[in-house]
């Protein structure tokens, strides 16, 4: 085998092998590459955007909604994900999952556009209120059969109208004409209250080695497959 194949394959099995390090986080790996990629346009622009070909974007603004509803804080949200879940191996497994939600937009001036808060699930990024016990402590709530010392969490997710947030989905108009963003084009709705850096810290939850080794293994196949495409340059030219 010539050096610019060996180089060549050594640097695709490197470049699969970040991309498989990062897939082990699920939904999340996709939700961070979105928010990483996706155009912004205006809430002006989404609004355009509603009546023409479907195209996934990102809009920031600031949260509003005429109806909130108060947390134990006297926060008042827009939308709570109460979600209750046992443990499977390294990670979670949900045996009840509740919502309360209203309908808010984002803003930007005296322009919003709704946001379809039915199609949240994976896509929303904020930080979690959590706490961890176990089966006995909500005997009468777990599925039939599970142990009493299995570890279980409960995970509350929510979003408050004094927030601002970043939202990417696709501008549409829904049965009633009016403009709203949701999931599209085989992409999900995603809302985030944090900072990119933040953001992404929440979705490889707060785990730095594996996004490191990741990062590593993408880099030094790139690397090698250009240098590959050097070596062979230069070999054909001499």
């Amino acid at each position: 085998m010539s050096p610019p194949l060996v180089l060549l394959v050594i640097g695709v099995v490197a470049l699969l092998a970040g991309v498989l390090i990062l897939r082990t986080y699920g939904p999340n790996y996709r939700v961070g590459r979105l928010l990483a990629s996706t155009p912004e346009v205006t809430v002006a622009e989404a609004l355009e955007l509603a009546a023409g070909a479907p195209r996934y974007v990102r809009v920031s603004g600031r949260i509003d909604a005429e109806d909130e509803f108060e947390d134990d804080a006297h926060r008042p949200l827009v939308f709570r994900r109460t979600r209750l879940q046992l443990r499977r191996g390294a990670g979670w497994s949900t045996f009840e999952d509740a919502r309360q939600r209203v309908r808010f937009e984002v803003r930007d001036g005296l322009q919003g556009i709704v946001v379809d808060d039915a199609a949240l699930d994976s896509g929303l990024v904020v930080v979690p209120r959590e706490s961890v016990g176990t089966a006995a402590d909500v005997a009468d709530r777990v599925p039939p059969g599970t142990p009493a010392d299995a570890v279980v969490r409960l995970r509350v997710d929510q979003v408050s109208s004094v927030e601002h947030a970043t939202v990417l989905g696709v501008p549409t108009m829904d049965d009633a004409v009016e403009p709203r963003l949701t999931a599209g084009l085989g992409r999900p709705l995603i809302l985030t209250t944090l900072e990119r850096g933040e953001a992404m810290r929440m979705l490889t939850e707060g785990e730095a080695r594996r996004p490191m080794i990741a990062a590593a293994c993408l880099a030094a196949g790139l690397g090698l497959v250009l240098l590959a495409g050097v070596v062979a340059v230069v070999g054909a030219v001499s």
